[in-house]
């Protein structure tokens, strides 16, 4: 049974008051969609494209690299940072327990804590930890841990709300390493994949109370989270499960078109969210899945192109900018590439070798690629050629947790601490 246990450290009134707090937050207009350009409250950021469109960061870096403001060390666990005003939200592992914490963005220091078991073993000794960015939304902060709890607390207080036990309620299964997705908030909805039996492969509570409010689709869960766009005037939710792109009518569950789309073999995964360009759709996945570009139809996608020497996303996405795509081509164990390709033909118009694997945010009209060895490079974002401007170590190895880019500064995370680097000041 979920028992979380609650260590707040506010004063001790907000405790009482949480719920009111929570309740109160449902009769603003939703904090989701209002929320500023320099946060970053949610995998990928405000629109969960790897896009920052906060203040302008400086042009040059300090010759020894960012000024890093702070740094805290952490427990396991692969999900990255989120960041809503001064707070940040770090999602860990101590032991035997899912620790939430809520963090002062500017100081690091801890607001409030709080905890639930976790019995998450991975087959594999690769790490313990949760996956799933949390995501931050109508004063709330939600969690999914990889042992398939989904969980809403109080985001001043650190109270919670509700939770639901995927395994138990839908059917979640382990795969090969537990739940990954990051929930997506949409209006009233928060809608994550359980991949679940019983038409339970997407799922969509309530905010305020956790009840299913609709559910679609039996496919099994991947790596991937879901998104959410307009097209042409009307919102839709993308998820990439393992059998398919699923478009989705957010309000009631209904499906708009199935679009089967996966890597062959079984022991395989597809971990990079869709990206959506206008009426465009990217995927892509390493183990020979590739890449491939749809138009939205409401039939079903037609096919632009698709290729598996492209930009085939072992697990970190692609950004767009100016009509071309910027990502990792390769598997990660293998060494990747980055790569500059054109949208719309999926010619490659640059590939650089040597930089392990790592993810990628657009800043303005440059790129910040951080390496799994903690690696920080700042390079234009221009289809004429790879030439970097900085280059930074910020991080020691075992990076792989997507960064948060908030106000200017670039939170990050490795396997065993958390920084925060101010990019806005000039040396």
């Amino acid at each position: 049974m979920f028992r979380p246990k609650f260590n707040a450290l506010p004063c001790p009134i907000y405790r009482a008051i949480g719920l009111l707090v929570a309740a109160f937050g449902l009769v603003c207009t939703n904090l989701h969609s209002a929320a500023t350009n320099s946060d970053w409250p949610q995998l990928l950021g405000p629109q969960r494209d790897g896009i920052y469109s906060g203040p302008p960061l400086a042009k040059v870096w300090p010759k020894e690299g960012p000024p890093v403001v702070w740094k805290r060390e952490v427990g396991p666990g692969l999900a990255g940072p989120a960041v809503s005003g001064e707070r940040l939200i770090l999602f860990h592992r101590r032991a035997d327990r899912a620790v939430v914490e809520c963090l002062d963005s500017r100081t690091g220091k801890l607001l409030w804590q709080a905890d639930y078991a976790t019995d998450y073993r991975d087959d594999f000794g690769f790490d313990e930890g949760p996956r799933a960015t949390p995501t931050i939304a109508d004063g709330r902060v939600f969690t999914f841990g990889a042992e398939g709890q989904l969980s809403c607390w109080q985001l001043e207080t650190g109270a919670p709300l509700w939770n639901v036990d995927a395994v138990k309620e839908f059917g979640s299964q382990k795969g090969f390493f537990g739940r990954v997705a990051s929930p997506l908030v949409e209006d009233d909805l928060v809608i994550f994949m359980p991949g679940g039996r019983d038409n339970a492969g997407v799922v969509a509570l309530d905010v305020v109370t956790g009840k299913v409010r609709w559910k679609a689709t039996g496919d099994e869960a991947s790596y991937a989270s879901p998104t959410v766009a307009t097209i042409r005037g009307r919102r839709i939710v993308f998820g990439l499960t393992r059998e398919a792109l699923v478009a989705l009518q957010p309000t009631d569950g209904q499906v708009i078109f199935r679009h089967p789309w996966r890597p062959r073999g079984s022991a395989t995964v597809s971990a990079a969210t869709p990206v959506v360009v206008g009426d465009l759709i990217f995927l892509s996945a390493s183990y020979g899945a590739g890449a491939s570009l749809l138009r939205f139809q409401e039939r079903g996608p037609e096919e632009i192109w698709s290729r598996d020497d492209v930009l085939s996303n072992h697990y970190a996405n692609s950004v767009q900018h100016g009509g071309f795509l910027y990502g990792w081509h390769g598997r990660q164990e293998q060494g990747c590439e980055f790569r500059c390709v054109e949208l719309k033909t999926g010619k490659v118009r640059w590939s650089e070798a040597g930089l392990t694997a790592g993810s990628v945010i657009l800043a303005g009209d440059d790129l910040l690629l951080l390496t799994e060895r903690g690696l920080l490079i700042r390079v234009p974002a221009r289809p004429e050629g790879f030439k970097p401007v900085a280059r930074a170590q910020i991080l020691p190895s075992d990076v792989r947790a997507f960064p948060a880019m908030a106000a200017g500064f670039l939170f990050a995370r490795s396997r065993a601490q958390l920084i925060c680097a101010d990019l806005r000041k000039e040396p």
